[in-house]
């Protein structure tokens, strides 16, 4: 597992679970893998209690499987979450780009100007882990300037799931063409243009809505559900 550096005033609680929540993300650790309170609590550094904690809302999120006496591991991918995760994403993105359009101010603009400029050099260095927090910024900017930030976080409950697929997805996804369309939704909100920033966005995400059938192909041992 790899370890995260603590973030000013964070809980120990709150340090675990991201932590354990980026690493499940990552995959580094796969549907399948094994947690213990008592290893994890080890490796971080911290009490069990925060890390049973941390487990607990992670199991809340369906992405831990809790088993009493035993070990608890990591859950498979279910891709009905996956799914619902995505409906609700592409109705609160499509909504909120429409409101920058209104209320982006020009430092806003230069915010995500300067977000685009990160993504475009983890891109070109290989950057994989970079380019994808990158991209979350972005989006996350999004409902900032939109003020809607707490929608965001409440959003990224559900986002677990489809984060999940989408680290699989990356390793054959045209990072150059996210770059253009990131671009081109900026483009969109500096103009001023609601119905072009939307139809953008409806663009962006639609096209890069996971495959079924393709992920479960390639990687058959990490879902759990069976195909529709």
């Amino acid at each position: 597992m790899r370890l995260l550096d603590k973030v000013d005033r964070e809980t120990e609680r709150e340090y675990a679970l991201r932590t354990i929540k980026q690493n499940i993300i990552s995959m580094d650790l796969a549907p399948g893998s094994m947690v213990s309170e008592n290893e994890l609590s080890r490796e971080l550094g911290i009490s069990r209690t925060p890390v049973r904690e941390a487990l607990m809302e992670l199991h809340r999120m369906n992405v831990i499987r809790v088993v009493p006496q035993k070990r608890s591991s990591v859950a498979p991918i279910e891709f009905s979450l996956v799914e619902e995760a995505f409906f609700v994403r592409r109705v609160l993105e499509c909504a909120v780009v429409e409101l920058t359009c209104t209320m982006a101010r020009p430092e806003d603009l230069i915010s995500l100007e300067l977000i685009l400029a990160r993504q475009k050099f983890a891109q070109e260095h290989g950057q994989v882990d970079h380019l994808l927090e990158q991209d979350r910024l972005f989006h996350r900017t999004l409902f900032e300037i939109a003020r809607k930030t707490w929608s965001f976080d409440r959003m990224q409950d559900m986002q677990i799931h489809l984060d999940r697929v989408n680290r699989l997805a990356m390793r054959a996804c045209d990072t150059e063409r996210v770059l253009q369309e990131h671009q081109k939704i900026l483009d969109a909100i500096r103009a001023g243009d609601a119905p072009a920033a939307r139809k953008a966005m409806e663009e962006h995400l639609d096209r890069y809505h996971p495959s079924e059938a393709e992920l479960r192909r390639e990687y058959p041992e990490y879902f759990a559900d069976a195909p529709k």
